[in-house]
């Protein structure tokens, strides 16, 4: 299968893989080959790619939607960073910051499409820790 992880500045990934898991409104989706046409609107998450070595490739998409047509997969999302670029402290330090004006209904648009980014890169960054340790 095909992958392309697309956010607004540009291409995040490509690659073949044997499958892929994102997150969506309904719950999880995982793609294998020849899998039936779909379209589903993600949620931010950390979609998971393992490509034909068993190299799993995770990047935190902050929302969007997943393509799937004849093995071609597009996972277009309003951001998207690798996971092994991701500073995992940084991340959860200011989700926390931002977490109780979040609960309390007091953040802006672009505020909480922040803090959904930092979700997604935290469940990015914790399974990317998860797979290859800490001092990676």
């Amino acid at each position: 299968m095909e992958v392309h992880v697309v956010a607004p500045d540009g291409k995040v990934w490509d690659g073949e893989a044997v499958s892929v898991i994102v997150r969506t409104t309904e719950g999880d989706i995982g793609i294998l080959a020849d899998h039936e046409p779909v379209m589903a609107a993600m949620v931010p998450c950390a979609a998971e790619v393992v490509t034909p070595d068993g190299h799993r490739v995770l990047i935190a998409v902050g929302g969007g939607f997943i393509s799937v047509y004849r093995n071609q997969i597009s996972l277009l999302s309003d951001s998207a960073t690798m996971a092994d670029t991701i500073s995992l402290e940084s991340a959860e330090r200011e989700l926390a910051g931002m977490k109780p004006r979040m609960e309390a209904g007091e953040l802006g648009r672009q505020e909480t499409r922040r803090y959904h980014q930092l979700e997604a890169q935290v469940k990015a960054g914790e399974r990317y820790r998860q797979l290859h340790g800490a001092g990676e």
